[in-house]
């Protein structure tokens, strides 16, 4: 079964995708981590994003093994992976491995932008997850500042809300919910809430009583 989790930066879609796979003992992808990984190897081999063929080349190589990097948590490297993800070719050579991750079993759960719309459109469960620009970027903001980051908060709430503009105005897979995709407004919920909440759609969607 695969639970296809979407929403924009710091929604809580990537804490609660992983809890979620740890309850059900699914196996779980942050895909968002792909985009940063690859846009961390294009800066550090000082390639120009708009390259395609050297982008397709590294989006190839990328080593998935290295996504607990913690250097992809770094400030500015969410914003360049969303201008990365604008590219096709680059989302195209990751579509697949994408795929293949979401058909292990005994299942997956994957969070990230387009899931539930262009990556597994047949995934059982969609979930879309958000919350104000606000909340997000004061969550993300608490999240730097436990890493020393010396950003403020108004200038967190305006790198999310340029990577909402551009997230939900690409041409290739924009951010947008699908139809069938459940709303789950986090914005005024801890995670323990927005966890439960989550765990109900789940429950009524697969009638799996033990949730």
């Amino acid at each position: 079964m695969i639970i296809a989790i979407d929403g924009p930066a710091a929604s809580g879609k990537g804490t609660l995708g992983r809890r979620i796979a740890e309850i059900l003992g699914y196996h779980y992808l942050d895909t968002g981590l792909l985009y940063r990984a690859l846009a961390r190897d294009l800066m550090a081999g000082d390639i120009d994003f708009d390259d395609e063929t050297a982008v397709v080349c590294a989006a190839r190589k990328l080593d998935v093994d290295g996504l607990g990097d913690p250097g992809l948590r770094a400030p500015g490297i969410g914003e360049a992976a969303s201008i990365v993800a604008k590219n096709m070719h680059a989302r195209n050579a990751l579509l697949e491995f994408q795929r293949e991750f979401a058909a292990q079993s005994p299942g997956a759960v994957l969070d990230g932008r387009d899931i539930g719309t262009i990556v597994c459109p047949e995934a059982r469960v969609k979930i879309f997850v958000t919350a104000s620009p606000e909340e997000r970027a004061r969550r993300r903001h608490l999240e730097l500042e436990q890493s020393n980051s010396q950003l403020s908060f108004n200038d967190v709430l305006q790198d999310i809300e340029r990577r909402d503009k551009r997230d939900r105005g690409r041409t290739v897979a924009p951010l947008v919910r699908s139809e069938d995709a459940h709303l789950l407004e986090t914005t005024d919920l801890d995670i323990e809430t927005a966890l439960n909440a989550a765990l109900a759609i789940i429950r009524d969607e697969t009638g799996r009583s033990d949730l």
